[in-house]
C-alpha cells in the first residue's frame, strides 16, 4: 500500500459523546469532551472542520437508530450539523448507487461498535469499499471506527476468543479485515476486558503484525500509514513479536497452552507517538521537555 493521504481514527470503544448533564459537577468532563475528546479531534482533523459531511455507518449494531442518533446528536454537541445515518444492511445496499454518491460526498466516514463480521462479509469487496479505499488513498479523507468499526479496520482480524482461555491454541480466531491499514492487528475495549492474551496470541501467530489493544475511549490517529498519535482518555497498549525468539505455537495440540518468548509491550496515552515503520515510541512528557529546552 502507497502512503495514503486520508487519515485513520481507530478508538477502543466507548468514545465519550457528551451525554451527561451541564451541572458544575460535569464541567470537568465537560471540557474534557468539548477540548480534549476523540470526536473533537476527528471534526479538527477533517478537511471543512465543522462543516464537514459526516456520514455514521451503523451496519455492525443490532440497534443502528439509536445509535446513529446518539452519534447525531454528540456531533450537535460540537456544532456539528452535516451529519447522518447510512444505515446499510446488505451487499446489495453496498453496492448501491445512492449510496455510493453518499460516499463520494463525504469528508468522514465513522463505523459504530457491533459485530465487525458484519461489516467485512456485508462491505468487502462491494463497491462502497473499494471506493473507502480510494478516497483514503487519494483524498483529505477521515475513516474513523470504534469498537467492532476499529477492530475490521486492519487486514488482519480478531472476531473471536474468550479472554481467559486467549492463549490456549485454536481459541483466538482471526480473519480478514477491510484493509485500511496492513501490518497491525487490533483488539478494542482491551483494558476493561483484560484481552492482553487474545493480542499475544494474535501477534505469536504472525510477528509481521503489530497488536494494537485500544482501551475505552481511546484511539490512534493515524497519519501518512505508519504515524500513530495516542487521543482520549485511556490507555493503549502496543504488542510487537518482531524479536520474539520462539514459540511453541505450531508443536501445541489445540486446547494447549501457548508459550511465547520475548515479546516488547509498550503502553501509551494521549499525546504519545509511535512509527508503525520504524517502532520508535515519542513519549509525550518527553516532547515536552525538549520542547521546553
Amino acid at each position: 500500500m502507497s502512503t495514503p493521504t486520508g487519515k485513520l481514527i481507530i478508538i477502543g470503544g466507548s468514545v465519550d459523546k457528551g451525554s451527561y448533564s451541564t451541572t458544575p459537577e460535569s464541567l470537568p468532563k465537560s471540557l474534557k469532551f468539548f477540548e480534549k475528546g476523540i470526536l473533537k479531534r476527528m471534526i479538527d482533523e477533517s478537511a471543512k472542520n465543522n462543516l464537514s459531511r459526516i456520514e455514521i455507518i451503523t451496519t455492525a449494531s443490532s440497534i443502528p437508530v439509536e445509535v446513529g442518533a446518539e452519534y447525531i446528536e454528540a456531533f450537535k454537541h460540537l456544532n456539528v450539523l452535516n451529519t447522518a445515518v447510512l444505515d446499510i444492511r446488505t451487499r446489495e445496499e453496498a453496492n448501491d448507487p445512492k449510496n455510493i454518491e453518499r460516499l463520494k460526498n463525504a469528508d468522514v466516514v465513522m463505523f459504530t461498535g457491533g459485530d465487525q463480521l458484519r461489516l467485512t462479509s456485508i462491505f468487502g469487496g462491494t463497491a462502497f469499499h473499494h471506493l473507502l479505499l480510494d478516497k483514503y488513498e487519494n483524498e483529505n479523507f477521515i475513516i474513523s471506527g470504534t469498537s467492532a468499526g476499529a477492530a475490521a479496520s486492519s487486514n488482519n482480524m480478531i472476531y473471536q476468543g474468550s479472554s481467559q482461555e486467549a492463549l490456549l491454541k485454536g481459541e483466538v480466531k482471526i480473519t480478514g479485515g477491510l484493509g485500511f491499514i496492513n501490518n497491525v492487528i487490533i483488539d478494542t475495549h482491551f483494558v476493561q476486558r483484560g484481552r492482553i492474551g487474545r493480542l499475544m496470541y494474535a501477534c505469536a501467530s504472525n510477528p509481521i503484525n503489530l497488536g494494537i489493544g485500544l482501551g475505552e475511549d481511546t484511539g490512534l490517529l493515524i497519519t501518512n500509514g505508519n504515524n500513530m498519535e495516542a487521543i482520549g482518555s485511556g490507555l493503549v497498549i502496543l504488542v510487537d513479536a518482531t524479536n520474539m525468539r520462539n514459540t511453541n505455537i505450531t508443536d501445541a495440540e489445540m486446547g494447549e497452552p501457548v508459550s511465547i518468548d520475548n515479546l516488547t509491550v509498550h503502553a501509551i496515552s494521549y499525546g504519545d507517538n509511535f512509527d508503525l515503520k520504524t517502532k520508535r515510541l515519542t513519549l509525550n512528557t518527553i516532547k515536552k521537555k525538549v520542547e521546553g529546552v
